[in-house]
Order: C-alpha cells, then structure tokens, then sequence
C-alpha cells in the first residue's frame, strides 16, 4: 500500500497589520472661531433729487364770516386766480387756512366771503416761504 500524503489547505494567515488608532477626542477650544467678514454692500449710485420749485406759503386769516359762510381768496397767476377764488379751510370757528405750493415770486392776493364780496383795503403780498397770520374787514 502507499502511503498517500496529502497537504494540508493553507489558511490565510492572520493580519499582522495593526489598525490605526483611534483618533483622540478633540479639544473644546476657547478661541472664538474666525468669522469672515461680510463683503461690504455694494453702494448705488446717488439718486438725483430735483429740488422743489418754489416755496409755501401758509395764509390764515382770523375772521367770523358768519354761519354758514366760507372764506376765498383770489389774487395772481399761476397759482391763484383773479376770477374765481380758491376757499379756504376752516380751521377753527373764526380761523381759516390755506397753504399753497410751488410759489416762486412774490404774489397779491385778496379775501371774499362765499366768493363774492372782497375785502376792504389793498391786496395782501406774501412771499415763498412766509406764514401770515391777516384779519380782513369787509
């Protein structure tokens, strides 16, 4: 009989490698992180601004009319009229107001109640800018 001789599988061998080692756990610092700064806002060019043309002019006139009543005012071109009169607020029982807009020179103006019978007296003149305080008689 002979002998039959059989080799033994080979096993893999066993890994001789180490493993890293596990990374150590990380410091909690005291240090603010860094922050990157914002990029500065981009800034628009400037808007052009068209400056008013003219000033106020704030007209208030201390007078009872009378129950009922209004008070206008009438005087020059372009922002009153000589022809037909603009009326004016009543503020208070005997105070009434009107502002107007966009004067550029000097203008007259005069008071009618209810839009039909005018003051007594001159025009009155106002300027940009001015706030007068009138008491007409009629």
């Amino acid at each position: 009989m002979t002998k039959k001789t059989t080799k033994p599988a080979k096993t893999p061998a066993p890994a001789t490698k180490k493993a890293a080692p596990a990374p150590a756990p990380a410091k909690k610092s005291t240090v603010a992180p860094k922050i990157k700064a914002a990029a500065a806002p981009s800034t628009p060019a400037p808007a052009v601004v068209a400056k008013p043309k003219g000033g106020r002019v704030t007209i208030i006139a201390t007078l009872d009319v009378g129950f009922g009543n209004s008070l206008f005012v009438r005087g020059d071109e372009p922002i009153l009229s000589w022809d037909k009169g603009i009326a004016l607020g009543n503020v208070d029982g005997g105070k009434w107001e009107i502002v107007l807009t966009a004067i550029t020179q000097p203008l007259q103006f005069k008071f009618l109640v209810n839009d039909s019978t005018w003051s007594a007296g001159e025009n009155f003149t106002v300027s940009p800018g001015d706030i007068v305080t009138l008491t007409p008689s009629f």
